[in-house]
């Protein structure tokens, strides 16, 4: 039928692709197909789509759920996947209640008909929180629901349920240098954990510098969101990426054990991106002591569009647009979470009701959680 649709609903029919036997490059192949087709379909959806702009109704101290579902439904590439039911035909886990009541509040948020101005979740709240005990009862962090739900969601359709890690990873002798042990690491993780969530998984780089020896070594570990340090002064998102890629000293009660000198020695640590996402989740203004928890109302300002993370990678220009921004307005014990998204209208601002925003009104101290497509502007080989 040459449509978007027709051709991932003939993808995901093609059993030989998802069998548990198939060899790895298969999966990487399926999955990249899926993404590719869902995420670069800007101009044409493959969906008859209402205007998006439906609030979530509040069932008490559900704030922090339904803008965290304000901004994944706007996830163009997630959305995409759940109205379209493509899970069906192919998850293996035959419990499939908190994807289905997820997909039926982007149904309703996206009805073509546009006949609610409200959607009431509480199907999907009571199913998740019996799931997740948890986020029961009072107002709950909103990061926090985003990793529980992204890992729930992930574990009904992982490609690879049956596939666990087992104790410490064999070490990489062969990988001679970084990228080849990045990649082969990255292939150990989609062995394991292989689903449209991988859409928000990057690849951190730790790098150690031995003080007395001056050997090098670097682990490599998977994230989905990016907590970034927040100084005590207003600044940009991109200083906050240089705290966070910033060189670390550590003393020898606090460094690892060096693999040359077989003891702990002084030495420098670096963290920088090995593997950029497609779905960039950064910030967060909460911070976590021994004895208490504390939140930053500095102003940080981010970029609307050209976000470059290639400066903190092995990379070419990295480039990502901004879709959606969580808030959270007041105190630690005490506050409420809006969400901000744009559609093809333009910016709106959820607070269980809708509004139209402007694009100069984004830029607060109230802004916790940013949501980064990656743009298609982004140099093709950069991986």
């Amino acid at each position: 039928e040459g449509s978007c649709e027709a051709l991932c609903r003939t993808l995901v029919s093609q059993k030989g692709l998802q069998r548990e036997t198939a060899d790895i490059s298969q999966s990487v192949l399926y999955t990249s197909l899926m993404g590719l087709l869902l995420v670069t379909d800007n101009e044409k959806d493959p969906l008859a789509l209402g205007s998006g702009r439906v609030g979530l109704r509040n069932i008490g101290n559900t704030c922090f759920l339904n803008a965290v579902v304000q901004c994944l439904s706007h996830t163009r590439a997630l959305r995409n996947y759940s109205l379209l039911k493509s899970y069906k035909h192919e998850k293996f886990s035959k419990e499939d209640a908190k994807l289905m009541e997820f997909s039926k509040v982007l149904s309703g948020l996206w009805d073509v008909n546009d006949g609610d101005t409200v959607v009431h979740p509480r199907k999907f709240y009571s199913i998740f929180k019996d799931a997740v005990p948890y986020f029961s009862g009072y107002q709950q962090d909103a990061q926090e629901f985003l990793r529980f739900l992204l890992d729930k969601l992930h574990t009904e359709i992982n490609r690879r349920p049956n596939v666990r890690k087992t104790g410490k990873e064999p070490e990489q002798k062969y990988a001679r240098f970084i990228a080849e042990e990045a990649a082969a690491m990255w292939k150990k993780h989609l062995e394991r954990d292989d689903s449209i969530i991988v859409l928000f998984s990057g690849q951190l780089r730790s790098s150690l510098h031995c003080s007395v020896c001056s050997h090098y070594s670097n682990t490599f570990d998977v994230f989905c969101d990016l907590s970034l340090p927040i100084p005590k002064r207003e600044v940009t998102l991109w200083e906050c990426l240089d705290l966070f890629s910033q060189e670390e000293k550590l003393d020898k009660e606090n460094s690892p054990m060096c693999e040359r000198c077989n003891r702990h020695t002084e030495c420098t640590k670096r963290l920088s991106i090995q593997r950029f996402p497609q779905v960039l989740v950064i910030l967060n203004r909460f911070t976590t002591s021994r004895w208490s928890i504390s939140k930053s109302t500095v102003h940080v300002s981010f970029p609307i569009t050209n976000l470059d993370l290639g400066p903190y990678g092995p990379a070419d220009p990295v480039l990502y647009d901004l879709y959606a921004i969580c808030n959270h307005a007041g105190t630690v014990n005490m506050g409420h979470y809006t969400a901000c998204c744009l559609d093809e209208n333009g910016w709106c601002f959820y607070n269980d009701c809708v509004t139209a925003l402007s694009e100069n009104q984004l830029q607060t101290n109230q802004a916790y959680v940013l949501f980064y497509q990656r743009s298609k502007k982004t140099s093709t080989t950069t991986k």
